[in-house]
């Protein structure tokens, strides 16, 4: 049976403020720490595998004799956002930032979209998700007209409650705009975004699909798949890579779901790569600054680890990391600037490296080709020699 890699994104759980997270209006951010100042906070599973042993990690004690590998990851990329850094993992340098679109977006694009969908926009501004459909749903539902609205992040995002546009006709709307948003509007995803209920207690479904612009270069997906070995796309991985270099792909309703959906994989025979988004970290409690919220999810988490660890064969590696912090105590309720983690567990690992801190999140693609033979194509490091016995 062929080697296997679960790569899993704890999305969102940055582990401290990089060096130019000023310059990001970040300074002091700190995910995790945050969060491990909630009594809801458990991760005795991550604790034994390094978690609290990685440079900088100081909200929980350090494990004596810790049973993976493990490396804090510095951001190379322009960006905070979701898409920058899955890229990145997978070995690309972005070194200019996806557009984003403060002070909504400019009336030529809003016109064409309108035209091409026969449907007018309402709010075209920065919103958060909840409040907009709270603010604008009402007059949604009576005009249907589309809610159009963005973040910090480069999206444009389009809220429609599910009786008045079907999902089929939010989703085409959504492949409209994407073609309209190319060049130097090129945003990193339009994001249908729909929801049911009356005013004023609407709600948001698990229907939400991203349309991601396409990745620029050859990225660590599409060299495994090239070489014939299986790319497993479990959550929104799919969406983020606008389906290049994926081989399956299977959507998830939450955590939970995509939890089990990991661990089921970890039961079916393929020679590859499983790359798992578990995104409620990031959408449902970083976003919303709930410190509770995102305390029990990775507690959650912790409790369904062993599930995996259990699942492993002789010759697999699990990958935990993430993508970006969202800091769910300070002010802000966007993406910080933050390191992120790398923990390495498999029977070949030297339990209990530290790789101490890493330039590029693109060392893990680099190192995934290489644990799979394969010469990197792409930017990073492999640190196979330094973590494989």
């Amino acid at each position: 049976m062929g080697k296997r890699i679960f790569l899993i994104v704890l999305d969102s759980v940055g582990i401290g403020a990089e060096p130019d997270a000023a310059e990001y209006g970040d300074e002091g951010s700190n995910t995790l720490a945050a969060c491990a100042t909630s009594e809801n906070f458990s991760m005795p599973n991550m604790q034994k595998l390094g978690l609290f042993n990685l440079d900088g990690v100081t909200c929980r004690p350090g494990e004596p004799e810790p049973q993976a590998a493990f490396a804090r990851l510095r951001e190379v990329s322009k960006g905070k956002d979701t898409t920058i850094g899955h890229w990145e993992i997978a070995g690309i340098n972005s070194p200019k930032p996806l557009p984003t679109y403060p002070n909504g977006f400019p009336p030529e694009v809003i016109r064409e979209f309108e035209e091409k969908t026969g449907r007018r926009v309402l709010c075209n501004k920065p919103y958060s998700g909840t409040d907009v459909i709270r603010d604008y749903g009402k007059e949604h539902v009576e005009t249907g007209a589309l809610i159009v609205y963005t973040s910090a992040d480069s999206v444009f995002q389009i809220a429609a409650h599910e009786s008045v546009v079907p999902l089929e006709e939010l989703y085409r709307d959504c492949r409209i705009a994407r073609e309209i948003l190319t060049g130097k509007h090129g945003v990193g995803r339009v994001i249908a975004r729909p929801f049911v209920g009356e005013s004023p207690d609407f709600t948001r479904t698990s229907n939400r699909h991203d349309f991601s612009i396409q990745p620029p270069k050859v990225t660590m997906l599409d060299q495994l798949s090239e070489n014939g070995l299986s790319v497993i796309a479990v959550g929104k991985i799919n969406d983020i890579f606008a389906g290049k270099g994926i081989g399956e792909a299977i959507h998830t309703k939450d955590n939970p779901d995509g939890i089990e959906r990991t661990i089921e994989l970890t039961g079916r025979d393929f020679e590859g790569l499983c790359f798992v988004n578990l995104v409620d970290f990031d959408m449902l409690y970083g976003h919303r600054n709930d410190v509770e919220g995102y305390a029990k999810a990775l507690s959650y988490f912790d409790r369904k680890l062993p599930e995996i660890i259990q699942g492993l064969r002789p010759d697999d590696l699990l990958m935990i990391t993430a993508d970006h912090g969202c800091d769910p105590i300070t002010p802000s309720t966007d993406h910080s600037r933050e390191y992120i983690p790398w923990v390495i567990y498999g029977n070949a690992v030297r339990r209990g490296t530290n790789l101490g801190t890493l330039p590029t999140f693109a060392d893990i693609g680099a190192t995934i080709l290489d644990y799979f033979g394969i010469a990197p194509k792409i930017t990073g490091r492999s640190r196979l020699d330094q973590i494989i016995k």
